[in-house]
């Protein structure tokens, strides 16, 4: 891979210097027209799949652009999209031209309509509403209708900012009903039948916050001036981006056609990006992704803060931040990303207030300590368990880490070959090697790590851009594990796992439990700084472009793509309805497949045909799972809701219901198994000296006690256990015969 990155590179650089692209190319040396044709050209001669720049190319640009710009349409007029449109099928014609026209017309009347709305939501937000009226709020903005006249958005906007203020006035609601609660239990008590401490307390409490009733009116005006504060900072935050950071998001709406992972990094985000969001720094350790005007956890940092707290999730999405000495909240929905990450970086020690959207539907703030993010625990770990008098092994795998330096000084598949040993040392009799949650990484490290399980042969093919297809393949022919293999995935499985869970089922050498799919993810990007295409630049810094340049297949000649790896045996989970694949994604590479490279399968006498069968069934009958696949439904119907009540007793009760629905799901999170997980040797001796590593790993033991998928890993590897013995004697047999 790091050889065809370098050819690629090279070849790049040669076509680069052999047009001259210097900043004197043009008679106008404008950065903006020099940026566009760097990428054009890099994306014609070094994107795996380059498109015809055509008037179909060209509106998808347009609606990505508008989509980006004005998702709530509520800056923009019909009249604004009719005066664009006749740009719709001509921006390929500008983009090769490096013409600037459409930007420049929509930037400046955006600007234009920007300043129009604040006049437009402090009107507003000047009046009460009444939250007795029956009406309704549609918050399906993809198919609502641009306004017609400044009635209507107006009228948009009082719906929008009713919908906001209701949401707000219901938390200070529940707020004085608790307080309320909380006064009366304390006039209640008999003080002759407490503490001292406790009548302290209760003093020390009484002296710190004086209650005060509020009447609904006084409850709606504080609303209606948080929603105003909110607002005032998003506008604060709009105001600060320049003409630059506006072009950044033309520009990818333009990369952006070529795939979902194609994108360019404008010189601040790249840096932000390389930094801000690599989780080697003090933060909370999660890893934001910003999708319309949402900034969603993209993932937890194993090991960090977040992690550690254990109540951040994949995808909730995070409204407010508040720095714990501070009273108001800084509302990030519409903020930059990169800005976003100013209010949660901060300090070792200090605390942010996140108030998220929780992947249920449910709102809460939640107060993370920030901290080191501890690498450490992005790496291989492993346990012991007895189940049924045998011993199994488990192994979690976060990524596919390298040091990129050095690849030799520490990988995963030199990690994972250490972790099996050990667990071998202590009698290990099948493996459960976790892969849910891995996104992926290094592709020589996941040859490697399938090489650990196959005694030779390939293990994935790559088709680079301009070059006949290469298969990777394990040439080491000693075995470090022969015995029962299971491997669990989930949707967030990705590249780099799937790529293994694939080559592994190919070969029919592990039984892959989990979700329908994985995430689907079959391509690979390179970085390619676009400075170095430029002599003689007088322009600064020109940014980076992140594109596509190969795809994977799997050994059967199949592709990744879209469809992922189907589980041998499926399992619902949390996400199983939720739109988090690579197949929802905006202009995704398509599934395709190519010729079949030869391969055997794996010689054992492991029954997996029958074993697959009684583990199905026995998944078909779990109680614990058909309540986790109703939660999931529930979830996906709370997260397509799109029609909320502005009647304050019918928005009150709707979420009431939901609040009852919800207690019905309480017991999942109550699931119990009788294992008991332990850890190696090696690690016992350090977590004496290791308080947090303790605690780390106990932690790990009493979630694994509690997951019924690592329990049903176990129940296939003691089914394939007790089909060995069996199918090497009938084999026997009927060599005899």
């Amino acid at each position: 891979m790091k050889r065809n990155y370098n050819i690629l590179l090279l070849t790049l650089l040669l076509a680069f210097a052999s047009c001259s692209f210097t900043t004197k190319t043009f008679d106008d040396p404008d950065k903006d027209k020099l940026l566009i044709q760097l990428i054009t050209h890099v994306l014609d001669q070094g994107h795996f799949d380059p498109k015809d720049m055509n008037d179909e190319f060209s509106e998808g640009v347009f609606e990505h652009y508008l989509t980006q710009i004005d998702p709530f349409k509520r800056y923009f007029y019909q009249s604004d999209i009719n005066e664009f449109a006749k740009y719709k099928t001509e921006i390929d014609d500008q983009i090769e031209a490096y013409d600037l026209s459409f930007f420049n017309l929509t930037y400046e009347r955006l600007l234009q309509r920007i300043s129009e709305s604040k006049a437009i939501y402090k009107e507003v937000l000047a009046h009460p509403f009444d939250f007795n009226i029956d009406e309704e709020f549609n918050a399906d903005y993809k198919n609502s209708e641009y306004v017609k006249s400044k009635k209507d958005m107006k009228e948009r906007w009082r719906k929008q900012l009713k919908f906001s203020a209701i949401a707000n006035y219901h938390d200070l609601v529940l707020e004085q009903e608790s307080e309320s609660k909380r006064k009366k239990k304390l006039s209640d008590k008999d003080f002759n039948e407490i503490s001292d401490v406790e009548r302290n307390r209760i003093f020390n409490q009484e002296e710190e916050s004086e209650f005060v009733y509020k009447t609904e009116i006084e409850l709606e005006q504080e609303a209606r001036e948080a929603a105003l504060r909110s607002l005032d900072e998003l506008y604060s935050f709009i105001d600060d981006r320049d003409r630059d950071d506006w072009f950044s998001v033309y520009i990818n709406a333009f990369v952006e056609e070529f795939d979902p992972h194609t994108f360019y990094f404008a010189p601040e985000d790249k840096d932000r990006f390389d930094v801000a969001m690599s989780g080697n720094y003090e933060g909370i350790g999660a890893r934001l992704q910003k999708r319309m005007d949402n900034i969603i956890i993209n993932e937890v940092i194993s090991g960090g803060p977040a992690w550690r707290q254990n109540k951040l999730e994949v995808g909730d999405i995070i409204l407010k931040v508040r720095q714990e000495d501070e009273e108001e909240a800084v509302n990030v929905v519409g903020m930059r990303l990169a800005d976003a990450i100013k209010f949660i970086k901060g300090p070792k020690g200090t605390k942010v207030i996140l108030t998220l959207k929780k992947v249920d539907g449910t709102i809460e703030d939640l107060s993370i300590p920030r901290d080191i993010v501890e690498l450490e625990e992005t790496y291989a770990k492993s346990s012991i368990v007895i189940k049924d008098d045998k011993t199994f092994g488990v192994i979690n795998l976060p990524k596919f880490y390298v040091d990129f330096q050095d690849y030799k000084k520490r990988n995963a598949a030199s990690d994972i070959k250490k972790e099996i040993e050990r667990l071998k040392t202590e009698g290990m009799e099948g493996l459960v090697l976790d892969l849910r949650n891995n996104g992926g990484g290094s592709l020589p490290v996941v040859v490697d790590m399938a090489g650990l399980f196959i005694k030779d042969g390939p293990v994935v093919q790559v088709k680079t851009v301009g070059e006949p297809k290469e298969v990777l393949r394990d040439r080491d022919r000693s075995i470090v594990w022969d015995g029962p293999l299971v491997i669990l995935v989930n949707e967030l499985s990705a590249s780099a796992s799937e790529i293994l869970a694939a080559a592994m089922q190919d070969y029919k050498r592990a039984i892959v439990i989990g979700s329908k799919q994985t995430f689907g993810k079959g391509t690979v990007q390179n970085v390619i700084d676009l400075n170095r295409m430029v002599r003689n630049n007088t322009s600064g810094d020109m940014g980076a472009l992140k594109f596509t340049t190969q795809k994977y297949y799997r050994i059967n000649g199949g592709s990744v793509q879209l469809k992922g790896v189907v589980s041998d045996v499926v399992v619902p989970d949390r996400y199983s309805y939720i739109d988090i694949g690579e197949r929802d994604q905006d202009n995704p590479l398509p599934w395709d497949k190519i010729d079949a490279t030869n391969f055997n399968l794996w010689n054992s006498y492991f029954d997996y045909d029958s074993t697959i069968k009684k583990s199905k069934e026995r998944m078909a009958n779990s109680e614990q799972l058909k309540l986790i696949d109703e939660n999931a439904q529930w979830i996906k119907k709370i997260r397509d809701r799109e029609i909320y009540s502005l009647n304050y007793n019918t928005y009150k009760y709707k979420l009431d219901l939901n609040g009852e629905e919800a207690k019905r799901f309480e017991k999942i999170s109550d699931y119990q198994t009788d294992l008991t997980f332990t850890s190696l040797p090696y690690e016992v001796a350090l977590m004496e000296k290791d308080s947090v590593l303790k605690q780390k790993r106990e932690r790990w033991h009493v979630n694994l006690s509690k997951d019924i998928y690592v329990e049903e890993a176990l129940n296939v590897l003691n089914d394939l256990k007790m089909t060995y013995g069996k199918t090497k004697v009938a084999t026997a047999d009927a060599i005899k015969d």
